[in-house]
């Protein structure tokens, strides 16, 4: 096994390029006639579950062949991954975050990324390899199919490769847990015994309604389904002759999908299975023995270094992330980080780190709900069951924590408290993880350069845009995001000052931080007009929402009008359709113009600033007609 594995390394030394060096095409393709030399990499993928598998503790779960999987192989204890897809499978395709080039950090978005970012499996291409992906993209950028993918489509599949021998890197994505399937009303048709509701573990931040539990149940049974379909690929490998030189990665794209899971930093929305198995013949590149347990974190943003690493191609060093096996596997990674900003039609701002036994989480926009309505989300029961529940005033103190405004800071003890219930930031016994947690991810996003603390649709947004010297001022930036999600008056000559800043994204933060303060920001009101002309539509619409909360919504109104109605495309649009929303009955006078603007959006393209302008004007306008609730949250939980 020693010799195999230095004739691996001698044949398959393969290089990549850094930024400012080499271009990828120019990396060393391997030698021929190496292909018995060469393991075949296989990406099973399953969408919007978390660690809903026997192998991982759960009770109810029906996972024979994954259980399977993982006593043969190795499991990932703590794997996280970005709350939602497209900035997760951003960060899978390219092996950096996808806060490093906004607008990639949203869903969905075009992230602007350099011109030499390609996807990863363009340098197993040009290492010999056969790439396929059936079928899902969804990568949140324009990176470059062309180069990535030899076949990406629902025929895909390593049985295209035009020779038998040719090593591949396939790609297959299982779409019967994705959040959808607890959208119709009555469930698909099993030939297996569905779960009994009444059996399912309803955690204390959910409140216990039939549907909820009917989620649940449902949720189970398609994890069965899943399994299934796991177990038809591997069938597949058996049949074909190739399960002896294949490693195998099962995960989740990521958390989820029950209400407070998908599109949340809690455990819930972020922790999802990582099984990967290496046959006899490639277990010296495994990371530990089959059978094991790996209790140290990783993220997504390690998955493109190790497959690099277990094909012995070079890993590119802009790469953010550690390969966990093969033959570049090094140092172990002592947090894993995630991110949530706008979700659909909906901006939010929340940042996560977490490590062996904690995790904090910094709310950005904590005078923002957690649970705003999102046309798509809310086509699920569970939430609808919720937002009844909140309405009815029928929420306790547990099930109400997630309704309600968000406290600045959270941690969570993730072994004592694996459910996330129990905030210990002002606990004395835990301010020491605390302090090292909140640096932690301070030196984190500065570190990425955290293009989440930019307004998206700025000019000085993207990769390279926030990288040109002196465009952003991130570490300032970062200070001041802090400082105004404190929700602190003293505060306010700090922000106030920050207005009349040269930089768009410091005077974004300081209207930011005016507007979370709402009544307590009078002595700022003189700065704020002043910003209703500022050249950033970001910045003019969190001055209007701060005006509005001190009591002036007919100078907010004509501000968000005027972008209301702009048809450039900006996302800045964006921006003022949220505050026009959060205004309330305060936005009436702008009903008609609203209509207008819905009836011109209604044909807009999927994933543009029209069309999540056209769900939110839609909302809004049925909100202020009486044709829909408004959602209810209970007082108590205001600002704690």
């Amino acid at each position: 096994m020693l010799l195999q594995g230095c004739l691996f390394l001698a044949a398959l030394r393969g290089e990549a390029a850094p930024p400012g060096s080499q271009t990828p095409e120019e990396s060393t393709v391997l030698q021929t006639g190496m292909s018995a030399l060469r393991p075949n990499i296989l990406w099973l993928v399953s969408e919007d579950n978390g660690t809903f598998l026997g192998c991982y503790g759960d009770p109810l779960a029906h996972t024979p062949t994954l259980d399977r999987l993982a006593s043969q192989g190795v499991l990932f204890e703590r794997c996280f991954a970005q709350p939602v897809c497209a900035p997760s499978r951003f960060t899978l395709i390219t092996g950096i975050y996808s806060v490093t080039c906004g607008p990639a950090e949203h869903m969905r978005a075009q992230g602007k990324i350099p011109s030499w970012l390609k996807g990863f499996p363009a340098y197993l291409r040009k290492a010999g390899y056969y790439t396929s992906n059936n079928a899902k993209t969804d990568y949140n950028s324009p990176i470059n199919m062309k180069e990535a993918w030899d076949a990406s489509n629902r025929e895909a599949h390593w049985r295209k490769r035009p020779d038998p021998k040719q090593p591949f890197f396939s790609v297959f994505n299982h779409e019967v847990t994705h959040e959808s399937c607890l959208f119709p009303a009555a469930e698909s048709k099993l030939d297996f015994p569905p779960l009994d509701p009444a059996r399912v573990r309803i955690p204390p931040y959910q409140p216990d309604t039939p549907e909820m539990r009917a989620d649940w149940a449902r949720y189970y049974n398609h994890m069965t389904l899943m399994d299934g379909q796991i177990a038809a690929k591997l069938k597949q490998l058996e049949v074909d002759g190739l399960a002896d030189n294949t490693i195998v990665f099962y995960y989740s794209d990521n958390g989820g999908v029950l209400p407070r899971s998908k599109r949340f930093l809690q455990r819930s929305g972020t922790h999802v299975p990582l099984i990967v198995y290496f046959p006899p013949k490639w277990r010296h590149l495994a990371p530990a023995a089959p059978g094991s347990r790996i209790k140290d974190p990783v993220g997504f943003v390690d998955f493109a270094p190790t497959s690099l690493s277990l094909a012995g191609v070079d890993v590119p060093d802009y790469m953010t992330g550690h390969a966990f096996a093969g033959l570049a596997r090094g140092r172990t990674n002592e947090y894993a980080f995630c991110s949530r900003d706008r979700m659909d039609e909906r901006y939010d701002m929340m940042r996560s780190l977490m490590n062996y036994r904690y995790l904090y989480i910094h709310n950005y926009r904590p005078e923002l709900p957690y649970v705003q309505r999102l046309t798509y989300q809310f086509q699920a029961r569970g939430y609808q069951s919720w937002a009844r529940e909140a309405a009815a005033g029928h929420l306790t103190p547990a099930t109400a924590q997630f309704w309600g405004e968000k406290p600045t800071e959270e941690l969570y003890d993730l072994e004592a408290d694996p459910d996330n219930v129990r905030n210990l930031v002002n606990d004395p016994a835990a301010r020491e993880a605390l302090e090292q947690m909140r640096a932690g991810l301070k030196r984190w996003v500065l570190e990425i350069k955290d293009n989440g603390f930019i307004p998206e649709g700025s000019p000085i947004e993207g990769y390279d845009a926030s990288r040109v010297p002196g465009a952003v001022p991130f570490e300032r930036v970062v200070d001041l995001a802090n400082l105004a999600s404190e929700r602190k008056a003293e505060n306010l000559p700090r922000l106030v000052a920050a207005l009349d800043d040269p930089n768009e994204a410091i005077r974004w933060w300081g209207a930011l931080g005016c507007a979370m303060l709402r009544n307590q920001s009078g002595t700022a009101e003189a700065a704020l007009r002043k910003r209703l002309e500022d050249p950033s539509g970001a910045v003019q619409s969190a001055a209007a929402e701060a005006l509005v909360h001190l009591g002036h919504p007919d100078l907010a109104l004509p501000v968000l009008e005027r972008w209301i109605t702009n048809t450039s495309g900006t996302f800045y649009t964006v921006h003022a359709a949220n505050v026009l929303i959060r205004m309330g009955e305060a936005g009436r006078p702008l009903l008609p113009v609203m209509k207008q603007m819905c009836a011109a959006t209604q044909d807009a393209a999927s994933n543009t600033a029209p069309y999540y302008l056209n769900r939110l004007l839609e909302r809004n306008i049925a909100l202020l007609e009486g044709r829909e609730p408004a959602l209810v949250y209970p007082k108590f939980v205001t600002g704690r």
